[in-house]
């Protein structure tokens, strides 16, 4: 279970801002942090030994890994299986399920070397104190490998001064779990000063940290880079799409956006079209070249959608192809087929929404005269075509 509210209350005398983290700042409590400093990750060692330990290996792979990957951990050796299952089992003491445990293990194997009481505990009770999931936090797992007093504390500290509420912290952690590796004074600050400076407000630099707080791991001059190729579409900061859009172009490498822009003439769109599609679904710029090309050749040729139709309602290219389009199109063919819906339906709208609009309108509706659209949205009932 997660720590007590008496563990929560006196370790999140720890979430104090300090001076740089923003707006309203608050000082410190002193000898807040004596807690937090002693309880380093200093102990963690490994062994230097670039030969394979047949003994680690085992016990990883009993652990649920995969023989590839526990033949990937030679620097670290299980000396005592005794720590390394008091390790796991804290872990699912916290909320961690065997997935997660895996998970964890196969990135940050060293926890299992470590003492889970004297290092192990004050993290995972850190965590729970601010409300991170586990399977958050297992997929950053080199997390619980931090010092708690040199880093920990000091990134959450900076981000509370920086977000405020600590719901829009835990919604930003869980959407980015991996950006509080970034350092404070290497990545955090730098990110947030250079974003001042190309003149976002307190609030905004807030807002979008909470959208995707990888951003501070981005370098300053990316940052300014980003602003400026904003600028040059046309893009203002008091645009209400300005921060979506910035957050996607900042979680590409340089040169994506114009390799996105020829995919897309390819196949006969204007730059015009592009760049408004873009400013109002930016998540069309993060999805793979080749995932991009197979969409829209799927919508084009199987779906005969017209390609202004995909450009005027481009939230329909940020769709998985294998996970909401096909299994969406099976349910649409099966209502087809049996004459619950007519064939000239207008299928850009029938497809756009969430999934708890689609199945609502398609799946739960037709459910018990129809079984066949569960098993088409389950992906048991592959799609054929409009037949």
């Amino acid at each position: 279970m997660f720590a007590t509210s008496f563990c929560r209350r006196r370790l999140l005398l720890h979430i104090r801002k300090i001076p740089g983290g923003g707006t309203n700042r608050v000082p410190s409590i002193p000898g807040a942090i004596h807690l937090a400093h002693s309880y380093s990750s200093t102990a963690v060692s490994s062994v230097p030994n670039s030969e394979l330990c047949p003994a680690t290996v085992s016990y990883l792979i009993s652990c649920g890994l995969s023989p590839a990957a526990a033949a990937t951990t030679q620097k670290t050796r299980i000396l005592s299986n005794d720590k390394a299952d008091a390790a796991r089992a804290l872990l699912r003491d916290y909320g961690f399920t065997d997935a997660d445990i895996v998970r964890t293990v196969r990135s940050a194997t060293s926890i299992l070397i470590v003492d889970p009481e004297r290092i192990l505990r004050p993290k995972l009770d850190f965590f729970a104190s601010l409300g991170l999931e586990p399977r958050k936090i297992a997929t950053a797992p080199f997390l619980l490998a931090r010092s708690l007093d040199k880093h920990l504390v000091p990134s959450m500290q900076f981000l509370r001064g920086i977000i405020g509420s600590d719901d829009d912290l835990r919604l930003g952690f869980s959407r980015v779990p991996r950006a509080l590796m970034a350092d404070v004074d290497k990545n955090m600050r730098p990110a947030v000063e250079a974003l001042r400076r190309c003149g976002l407000t307190e609030a905004a630099i807030s807002k979008l940290l909470v959208i995707h707080m990888g951003m501070l791991m981005a370098s300053p001059d990316r940052i300014r880079e980003v602003f400026e190729e904003l600028k040059a579409i046309g893009m203002r900061i008091s645009d209400s799409r300005f921060l979506y859009c910035f957050s996607a172009m900042c979680g590409v490498k340089r040169g994506a956006w114009r390799r996105k822009l020829e995919l897309f003439q390819s196949f006969g769109v204007s730059e015009g079209e592009v760049l408004e599609a873009f400013k109002t679904q930016p998540t069309i710029l993060l999805s793979a070249d080749d995932n991009l090309k197979q969409k829209v050749r799927f919508l084009l040729d199987e779906l005969k959608l017209g390609i202004s139709d995909m450009m005027s309602r481009p939230v329909i290219l940020a769709y998985s192809l294998e996970r909401c389009i096909l299994p969406r199109c099976a349910v649409l063919s099966v209502l087809m087929r049996e004459g619950r819906i007519q064939r000239d339906i207008r299928l850009p709208q029938a497809l756009l929404g969430n999934s708890k609009i689609f199945s609502a309108r398609f799946v739960l509706r037709y459910a018990d005269d129809v079984p066949d659209v569960v098993k088409a949205y389950e992906g048991k009932i592959k799609f054929e075509g409009f037949v």
